[in-house]
């Protein structure tokens, strides 16, 4: 089994953060730790202090821990549950989502 980090940039879309926010906290979230291998998710809020000033692009980000065959079998399940409607996303997150996988060195 190989470990590794999902990591997603995301945001809501314009005047839906509340919907956002109540959808990924208490709906994503439990539909990703159903997925078998899923060991942990936790949720972040981009901080207002920054190092670098500047616009940020992503305001919110989700790590998930996860144990599994690989990267392309996790992704494989949360196509299956996805496109089965058993995983729901919703509409009040924008589509320029940024998902990215890290593996342990």
């Amino acid at each position: 089994m190989a470990r590794f980090s999902f990591v997603v940039y995301s945001n809501p879309e314009e005047g839906r953060e509340q919907e956002y926010n109540d959808w990924y906290s208490n709906q994503h979230l439990k539909d990703l730790l159903a997925i078998p291998g899923v060991l942990s998710a936790r949720r972040f809020k981009l901080s207002d202090t920054q190092i670098h000033a500047g616009a940020q692009p992503y305001r919110y980000l989700a790590i998930y821990e996860i144990e599994s065959d690989g990267v392309k079998s996790f992704l494989e399940e949360m196509t299956l549950r996805t496109s089965s409607g058993s995983m729901v996303v919703s509409s009040a997150m924008s589509p320029d989502v940024l998902p990215v996988f890290w593996e342990p060195l």
